[in-house]
């Protein structure tokens, strides 16, 4: 009877463990998921941050030679913001197409890597 008791502890004891270490690898599992997302997330913000600066420097470059083509400079401006215009009223229709649906399947993919 003694030694039936001591297996049932022994297993009981295992499956402790088991429970344990199975917790210790779902959280480091998660860390690592976390630290990959938010490390992708950070790299891609500061080359979105370069990227910015190089197109608005480079728009008002555009729109400044523009305005010269056409005599005043502020025709420029114009011409820029109405092509931001409709490349606006374009990019809010198919939005969904363009941006959310891929955004999704990469956060997902990246996810469940």
């Amino acid at each position: 009877m003694d030694e039936q008791q001591s297996l049932i502890e022994s297993l009981i004891e295992k499956g402790e463990q088991y429970g344990k270490t199975t917790i210790e690898l779902l959280k480091l599992k998660t860390l690592d998921k976390s630290a990959d997302v938010v490390s992708t997330l950070i790299s891609w913000s500061i080359v979105i941050v370069f990227a910015v600066l190089f197109f608005l420097i480079l728009n008002i470059g555009v729109a400044l030679w523009i305005g010269e083509l056409l005599g005043k400079s502020y025709y420029g401006f114009f011409a820029v913001s109405g092509f931001y215009a409709i490349l606006g009223i374009v990019f809010g229709i198919f939005r969904k197409q363009l941006v959310k649906n891929p955004l999704n399947n990469s956060i997902i993919t990246q996810v469940l890597e």
